[in-house]
């Protein structure tokens, strides 16, 4: 996977606080979608599904609304214990608006704006284990108030 291992170097998201290419740790190992926020992606762009494959998804999750706004910490976790904690939400980029405009012409340039607050998020493996199509994750949030200086 393109965005495996503990540490990577930092990237054009982080360079206000590392110059680019810093060793830091990595919170960007997996890139989580939802199959709900998928559909109304495509939707939007006039299609009738969009390939996970496409946005660089390492997992698709379906029934929690809302999803890409997941607080930062919230904890997904198999039966079996594996367990994926969510960094931050996952900010639309070009990559697979190019990747869907080539299998689609015509439906990728309106990716950007469908895709905005839907993108997923990104994740880190706090637990090792295996995850299958058709487990069962539960969903643990952390217990916290909004932030009163938004």
């Amino acid at each position: 996977d393109y965005h495996a291992g503990l540490t990577r170097a930092s990237c054009v998201r982080v360079t206000s606080q590392h110059p680019k290419g810093t060793e830091i740790r990595n919170v960007r190992q997996l890139s989580i979608l939802s199959a709900e926020e998928l559909n109304i992606i495509a939707k939007e762009i006039g299609l009738e599904a969009i390939n996970p494959v496409h946005l660089g998804a390492s997992l698709v999750v379906e029934g929690i609304d809302d999803f890409t706004h997941l607080p930062p910490n919230s904890r997904l976790q198999a039966e079996n214990g594996a367990t994926i904690v969510v960094d931050m939400q996952n900010g639309p980029c070009n990559y697979p608006a190019r990747e869907i405009e080539t299998d689609h012409p015509g439906h990728g340039k309106g990716f950007l704006p469908a895709a905005r607050g839907r993108r997923g998020v990104c994740a880190w493996i706090e637990r090792e284990g295996q995850i299958s199509v058709g487990d069962t994750l539960r969903l643990h949030i952390p217990g916290q108030r909004a932030w009163a200086h938004q």
